[in-house]
Formats: C-alpha cells, structure tokens, sequence
C-alpha cells in the first residue's frame, strides 16, 4: 500500500464525514510515510471534526516540522489555538502563516 493512496481514501472518507475511517486511513498514510506532511494535515482534520483538538494540535505540529514553509500546517494550527482559546498562540501561527503565504508570492 502507498501513503499517498491512504491520505486519498482519508480525503474521500472525510468528506463522506466517517471520521473514524477517515482516522484509520490517515494514520495509516503516515505510518507508510512518516515524512509525508499532507498525511498530517489530514489527520488533523479528521481528529478535530471528532473533537479531538490536542492530539490534532500535535499532529499540525508534526506537519509543521515536516512542511517548514507552507503556510497551511500554520493556518490549521492557528484554528485549532482559537478553539483551544489560545489567542495569542493562534495570532502568532496566523502571523506566520501570512509571512510563509508573502514569501511564496514574491
């Protein structure tokens, strides 16, 4: 099995909304991959839709260290902060986010 075919079934679930499907198959793309940061990202996704903000928050954190100049893991990361009422954290992932998004730009 590939990991990117994994996150593709992840995507096609979540948007089916069985998130634990979608869990598994994600889980399952970073477990083939553990240096594919979409795998992340997705996994992330699916843990917040099933409520599970502070394992989702360590995932984008994985993300992150894996993707250092994409701005999305940084976008996530600031939602997920807002949920978590971490304002500040959210405004600086936000801050980032914005400067990665300029960069990519110029």
């Amino acid at each position: 099995m590939d990991a990117k075919k994994r996150y593709i079934e992840g995507l096609s679930l979540l948007a089916k909304d069985d998130l634990s499907g979608a869990v598994a198959a994600f889980r399952d793309s970073v477990a083939l991959d553990d240096q594919f940061g979409l795998g992340y990202l997705g996994l992330a996704q699916a843990l917040d839709r099933q409520g599970v903000v502070d394992e989702a928050i360590k995932v984008v954190q994985q993300a992150i260290v894996l993707m250092p100049e994409d701005p999305l893991p940084h976008t996530s990361l600031s939602r997920l902060y807002q949920q978590k009422d971490l304002i500040e954290e959210a405004e600086e992932e936000m801050a980032e986010s914005m400067r990665l998004q300029r960069a990519k730009e110029s």
